[in-house]
């Protein structure tokens, strides 16, 4: 059997929201949630807390401890080198990406797409990804699922910075055999993923309306939840993602 280790990438350096991985939701932090969440997967067999040499995320490593699962410090800038370890070292087989700013992740659309990849072997399967036209869950949903072979050879020839600070750009661009796991009707136009104070003030709001204690609440419920209250999106509906294709474009300029 092929073991399935989802590997978390956490760090407290965050340029809109510094430290937004330990802001409270309903009385305990963002990666905690998160890893709640993740915990609920039936599939994943090990969970990896990803995180960096620097001081300040220690507090990372100690979260990560409170919560029983494992953890890897290693290259603040080289995240694709955190992945390849972590995976490495914890013996992957298949690895399930996870970012920690995402304290509605769905642990039903991970195994939904950990099974899809498990019985057809894509390079890598997403329902995020940074092509826009082919993404159709909220933001803050994402999932991507590639193979421990993968990643080690993305690790091993990788060399564009922009490559090795998103982890997944050099399989994609290196890969012909990509799915992108799609829903029947698009709600990309939602925003539930952390990196500024209004994200936060949008997701603090779902949380007061779900948490309980228990994490009981998924997809489907938190859609219904917003679309009976349409004035929740606009709270950070003027937020832009940071954009890949512009680190791209500097990458080419500094070798221009």
């Amino acid at each position: 059997m092929k073991k399935i280790v989802c590997i978390i990438q956490a760090r407290m350096g965050s340029t809109r929201l510094p430290g937004k991985v330990i802001k409270k939701l309903s009385g305990k932090t963002v990666l905690s949630h998160v890893i709640d969440r993740v915990k609920q997967s039936k599939l994943i067999h090990d969970i990896v807390i990803a995180t960096t040499e620097n001081k300040k995320d220690s507090v990372i490593v100690e979260e990560a401890k409170k919560k029983h699962v494992k953890y890897l410090r290693g290259s603040e800038k080289d995240v694709l080198s955190r992945y390849y370890y972590a995976a490495k070292e914890n013996n992957g087989d298949i690895v399930v990406r996870i970012t920690s700013d995402c304290p509605l992740i769905d642990p039903l659309i991970i195994d939904k797409i950990i099974k899809k990849y498990k019985e057809n072997e894509y390079n890598i399967i997403t329902n995020g990804g940074n092509d826009l036209v082919e993404r159709t869950y909220p933001r803050g949903l994402d999932v991507e699922v590639f193979s421990f072979d993968i990643l080690k050879k993305a690790y091993l020839k990788a060399h564009k910075s922009y490559q090795r600070e998103h982890v997944t750009p050099y399989m994609y661009e290196n890969s012909k055999n990509i799915y992108y796991f799609k829903n029947d009707i698009d709600y990309s136009k939602y925003r539930w993923t952390l990196d500024t104070k209004e994200d936060l003030q949008l997701i603090k709001n779902i949380y007061n309306n779900f948490y309980k204690g228990t994490h009981n609440f998924y997809f489907k419920d938190i859609l219904k939840y917003i679309e009976e209250n349409p004035q929740l999106s606009y709270i950070n509906e003027h937020v832009n993602q940071k954009s890949l294709e512009k680190e791209v474009s500097n990458e080419g300029a500094k070798k221009s």
